[in-house]
């Protein structure tokens, strides 16, 4: 295939859905001809005219009216422009896509696709990771890929899926991210994958700290410690299993997000830990997220607010040390 990037795979996943599967149709702001914000669909308007539908700009009204088409039998893909400005949004997709198959026996088969995170100069407003906020409620599934391969097979599973799905797609890795194809190594929707195995910490994260925790785990490779990264895939739900079955081989456990620190991802999974797995700890279980400030805009000071490999490192180190 030659080199593809992550936001290649959202994008052929989302042509050949198209392709395969009439009920599946693309809505939001400016991605018809324009071609969305970051380019995610690109092309799909002119091949599929009837199907990839520019909206205006009310994410409200976006998400209401796809899941009135998902109650009709339609298999929507929203794209927000930002996952940012999901949250005017969040009522239609908590209150209404998310409850309904418990209230009435009807699927909503919605897909979400938020571009999240952050990259430099995008400041507060455009850069905030929201999966924590979607996991809380229940009735959706909410995935983060941290590959090439898992954007493009990910999505694809997501819109067949038969509830409402936030896909939780890295903006930092649209173009930066390249693999030599979209091949998948097969693991199921929500299982976590063992990016690198080690023996001496596990780091549990996904998304975009994937790569920055392999980062760290490399320079401390240098000193003699082999650090175990698990790439959660999906947030919710979260493979309890795999995450116990690290901490068993190593004993020690960083939790590690690039969103703020109050609740989330990452206490989730420092509470399970602490409550399912403390004989297996050798260290108190620990976590490393964002600043708890609002997002700034400068790029040195946006680096300064986000776990870094450095700042990983510290953490590691000290609870290797423990």
């Amino acid at each position: 295939m030659g080199e593809v990037t992550y936001i290649d795979a959202i994008r052929a996943a989302q042509h050949d859905l198209l392709r395969d599967d009439d009920r599946v149709f693309i809505y939001g702001q400016d991605v018809g001809q324009f071609g969305g914000a970051f380019k995610a669909t690109q092309g799909l308007k002119s091949e599929f005219p009837e199907r990839v539908l520019d909206t205006p700009i009310s994410e409200d009204a976006m998400v209401g009216a796809a899941i009135g088409a998902a109650i009709e039998g339609m298999r929507p893909i929203v794209e927000m422009q930002f996952a940012d400005f999901s949250s005017i949004a969040l009522n239609q997709m908590v209150n209404h896509a998310a409850t309904y198959y418990y209230r009435t026996g009807t699927s909503i088969p919605l897909t979400l696709r938020l571009p999240s995170g952050g990259t430099p100069g995008s400041g507060p407003f455009h850069s905030q990771m929201m999966e924590a906020l979607y996991s809380h409620y229940p009735g959706m599934m909410v995935i983060a890929p941290a590959t090439v391969g898992d954007a493009y097979h990910m999505l694809k599973e997501a819109v067949e899926f038969d509830d409402p799905v936030v896909f939780c797609e890295h903006k930092f890795l649209y173009r930066w991210l390249k693999a030599d194809s979209f091949a998948s190594d097969g693991l199921p929707l929500t299982q976590a994958r063992i990016t690198r195995p080690g023996k001496h910490a596990t780091v549990v994260t996904y998304s975009a700290m994937v790569h920055e925790a392999v980062k760290a785990a490399e320079r401390l490779a240098e000193d003699g410690w082999e650090i175990e990264v698990v790439d959660l895939r999906c947030v919710k739900p979260i493979d309890t299993d795999t995450i116990m079955a690290s901490v068993a081989r190593t004993g020690r456990v960083l939790a590690l997000g690039e969103a703020f620190p109050w609740g989330g991802v990452t206490a989730e999974v420092v509470s399970r830990v602490a409550s399912e797995g403390f004989h297996l700890l050798d260290a108190p279980p620990a976590r490393l997220n964002a600043k708890d400030t609002p997002i700034p805009y400068h790029p040195d000071l946006w680096r300064a607010h986000r776990p870094t490999p450095e700042t990983i490192v510290d953490a590691l180190r000290k609870l290797l040390n423990f």
